[in-house]
């Protein structure tokens, strides 16, 4: 394949997994190549403090409505889902990204939503149809923090 053809065919790629170009409102195309997602959503690092102020919200992340982990201020946390305990040597960053952006990639059985997917969806609230349930920064923050979580 010729490089133009193969410059093409990436970028043809790039739009049928990214869904549409929304960075001007907040939303950041993103490609996944095998179980990942290689490339930051922002461009930017995300915040490891912030990631788990998001996580341990029960009004924002939602996450130990279904995980637990080593969160010893919360005092409920859920049962549904693996522990997020050693998250960080379970999975990479790029690994633990696409997770978080769409788990449904890599078991379209999950009862985890797509925290960042907004296309091909059903049963949406008015308010968030064509926007994400967090931020490509908070999902990078989430990934930041879940990478510490090493035990």
């Amino acid at each position: 394949m010729t490089p133009s053809r193969l410059a093409l065919a990436a970028t043809l790629l790039s739009a049928a997994f990214a869904g549409p170009a929304r960075a001007a409102d907040g939303w950041h195309p993103y490609v996944i190549v095998d179980d990942m997602i290689p490339r930051s959503l922002t461009g930017e690092p995300g915040d490891a403090v912030h990631g788990r102020e998001i996580v341990t919200n029960l009004q924002q992340g939602l996450c130990l409505l279904c995980h637990s982990g080593p969160f010893p201020e919360a005092a409920f946390q859920g049962t549904l889902a693996p522990s997020l305990t050693g998250a960080g040597s379970r999975w990479s960053v790029e690994q633990l990204r696409l997770r978080i952006v769409d788990a449904s990639r890599l078991n379209p059985n999950t009862i985890m939503p797509p925290y960042y997917r907004i296309d091909d969806l059903t049963r949406v609230a008015h308010s968030y149809e064509g926007k994400p349930i967090l931020s490509g920064q908070e999902i990078e923050d989430v990934v930041a923090f879940l990478a510490t979580l090493r035990d």
